[in-house]
């Protein structure tokens, strides 16, 4: 369930929702300051749902997706972070947001939605204003492994998508002859090498 300004009581003592006019522009902000590394709360009264716009990926599964049932929903996007949502841990009592810097009082919560978001419920056109903003946001599996590897977090099972799918491409692309090139995966797929034939 998602807080709204009416009547709001906020959910966590170390933060509150800044609402603003306009659909997506209420944000989480910090009530005291936070040093990098330090777990601004942990991930309590979580409730398993489908995929949506509300909801995060906790598993590399199209059916691990919970609802945070707080005000960490109101935890916009940035592909400069300021948190990770931690949930690399087997026991869920254990999934936490973690400051990615120092924060002060009063600072802007973001995350980057592709840390733990293989494919998104809902993309959008980023105007986060990071300097290194990758512009359309759908998801992990819209992005290279470089981009990536740029980020101060990504959650585990992200890391295992993006390697099934640099495996698929791998396989996929590979001559049947020499192991290289690009063409297709089919019994006369050669790049052009000449088969050496052992008589």
């Amino acid at each position: 369930m998602k807080p709204t300004q009416e009547g709001y009581v906020p959910s966590h003592e170390n933060f509150a929702v800044e609402f603003l006019p306009g659909e997506f522009s209420s944000y989480l902000k910090t009530n005291k300051a936070f040093k990098a590394g330090e777990v601004l709360a942990y991930l309590e009264g979580l409730t398993k749902g489908p995929r949506a716009y509300t909801s995060v990926q906790c598993g590399p599964g199209v059916n691990d997706h919970v609802e945070l049932n707080s005000d960490l929903v109101y935890v916009n996007h940035s592909c400069s972070p300021t948190i990770a949502f931690d949930m690399s841990s087997s026991d869920s009592s254990k999934w936490h947001v973690r400051a990615l810097e120092d924060l002060e009082a009063g600072a802007a919560i973001t995350f980057f939605y592709p840390s733990s978001e293989w494919d998104m419920d809902q993309a959008f056109d980023c105007q986060c204003g990071s300097p290194n903003c990758y512009g359309r946001i759908q998801g992990a599996a819209y992005l290279s492994k470089e981009d990536l590897q740029k980020q101060k977090w990504i959650n585990p099972w992200i890391w295992r998508l993006v390697e099934q799918r640099e495996d698929s491409k791998k396989a996929s692309t590979s001559c049947l002859s020499c192991g290289h090139g690009t063409s297709a995966l089919d019994a006369s797929s050669v790049c052009g090498c000449k088969k050496t034939i052992s008589t």
